[in-house]
């Protein structure tokens, strides 16, 4: 794991650690607990392996974007459909900009909403696994607001996968216990981080020449994004 990465909520559960009241020498514990379970995790991604994790709504399957095998593995773990695109998320913009072309209107929203529950659908840099494009040529990428999402990403190197965790058509989980069996087995780690928060997914945007398009309404209103972009906003 990078040093100097620490871990201070995410999931719901780290928000709970760090309540107010809460003792000082537990808060350390948890932490340093919680950033272990992130190292782990990030050294099994290196190594080209599938991982279970928590974001801001519900748990995830991830793999880093670039390894191809891996990301297949994903696909054919949920039962996804061949030809569907899979999101990605990134520790920071640095990370985003590896994978992603971030032009003029993407980086204004990503500079009042990231990190947030935002996917931005933008053009993609060469070197990305083909399931993750779909042969698209974009890229469905976000910040997540989950900082254990984040720090995993860090931790592995680069951007990585994030589709639910669950079989194709099964609801997504919340916790790391509600992973079906099945899928669990298919998989090579788990990061449990306490219960996601659940609700609303994150919202989903193309950047077009002339704006932006609604792909997904979720937790982040169309409202605020086009609000965000008008002039006397700048």
């Amino acid at each position: 794991m990078h040093e100097g990465v620490a871990i201070r909520g995410g999931a719901r559960a780290s928000t709970d650690f760090f309540a107010a009241g809460a003792c000082g020498a537990y808060i350390r514990r948890v932490d340093r607990e919680l950033e272990a379970r992130v190292s782990a995790a990030a050294a099994v991604l290196r190594r080209g392996g599938v991982v279970a994790y928590p974001t801001e709504t519900f748990y995830a399957l991830g793999a880093l974007a670039r390894d191809a095998a891996a990301v297949d593995r994903i696909a054919r773990a949920k039962g996804r459909p061949d030809g569907k695109p899979l999101p990605l998320l990134a520790a920071d913009r640095e990370e985003v900009e590896e994978v992603a072309d971030l032009g003029a209107v993407a980086a204004r929203l990503a500079e009042r909403f990231w990190p947030g529950p935002l996917t931005l659908v933008l053009p993609a840099r060469r070197g990305l696994a083909s399931a993750v494009t779909a042969g698209t040529g974009t890229v469905g990428i976000r910040v997540p607001g989950a900082e254990v999402a984040r720090a995993l990403a860090r931790a592995a190197g680069g951007a990585l996968v994030s589709t639910s965790a669950n079989l194709a058509g099964a609801p997504a989980p919340e916790t790391a216990g509600a992973l079906a069996a099945e899928l669990r087995a298919r998989l090579d780690h788990v990061l449990d981080g306490g219960p996601a928060p659940g609700g609303l997914p994150s919202t989903v945007v193309a950047i077009a020449a002339d704006g932006i398009r609604l792909v997904r309404a979720g937790a982040v209103p169309l409202e605020a994004l086009e609000r965000a972009l008008r002039p006397e906003e700048r």
